[in-house]
């Protein structure tokens, strides 16, 4: 059973770690064992659930940008590598990684890795040709994003990390990559959530929705805060910290706690 309290922080934890390249959905698993609350099916579904709290602040962050038909069109492209293959693997995702805490340990050690050597490799390509804006994101490089971002359906890899790696390797600049991502996480998310909530919601008790407002709201919230932070911060500095951060996270979890 989870208590306001709880749902209080895993919204801080879901606002702050859902645009990073830290994985929110393994930090949410990952907080959950901190708080000592079971992987039930309300809590899997809560933590899918309270992202679209976060996503509502790239709603409001970004309406002008996300609600033109051109930008509509590419984040349907994007957005259907995920939802043929999450609508295909679903319930494999939900019933055997969403409540491994192996399974989002290694994702977050392998993904800081990764991350690291990236951008080891990355810093030495040339910038002149990279695509700066959104707008101008083919919709060949739209699907090749997506593509990458469905590899983030295994918890601890972070859907945000995969779409801004695989939108850097095809040519597109930092802040276009990071602002796509962002615009990719509405669709995605809502979905998820619509679907997962039509899938589960027969077995919620009745004040198990207040939770998922409580969460959500936090959610938005902090992830306001966050969205700006990380805007400002990737247009000086790289993600090598974020590698840094997960792989230490991950053997912190690995050597003491589990």
């Amino acid at each position: 059973m989870i208590n306001f309290f709880q749902t209080i922080i895993l919204g801080m934890v879901e606002g702050i770690t859902e645009f990073l390249p830290i994985s929110s959905t393994g930090h949410l698993i990952l907080a959950n064992k901190i708080l000592a609350i079971s992987q039930t099916e309300f809590i899997k579904t809560f933590e899918i659930a309270i992202q679209t709290g976060a996503i509502l602040a790239v709603v409001v962050l970004y309406f002008k940008k996300l609600f033109n038909w051109p930008m509509v069109k590419k984040l349907i492209v994007a957005f259907v590598p995920t939802g043929i293959l999450g609508f295909i693997f679903y319930k494999i995702v939900k019933t055997y990684f969403l409540g491994s805490y192996q399974v989002v340990l290694w994702a977050l050690l392998i993904g800081g890795l990764v991350l690291i050597l990236f951008e080891l490799i990355y810093k030495n390509k040339p910038q002149e040709n990279l695509v700066k804006e959104t707008e101008n994101i083919s919709y060949k490089k739209c699907f090749l994003i997506g593509c990458f971002q469905s590899i983030a359906m295994v918890p601890g890899v972070s859907r945000s990390s995969a779409t801004i790696v695989g939108g850097m390797l095809s040519g597109i600049s930092r802040k276009a990559i990071v602002e796509f991502s962002f615009l990719l996480a509405v669709p995605t998310m809502v979905v998820a959530t619509g679907y997962d909530l039509l899938k589960s919601a027969g077995s919620f008790a009745k004040g198990d929705f207040s939770y998922l407002a409580v969460g959500f709201l936090v959610s938005f919230l902090v992830a306001m805060l966050a969205i700006k932070f990380f805007i400002k911060y990737i247009q000086k500095n790289s993600f090598i910290p974020f590698g840094i951060y997960r792989i230490v996270l991950a053997l912190i979890f690995l050597i003491f706690i589990l």
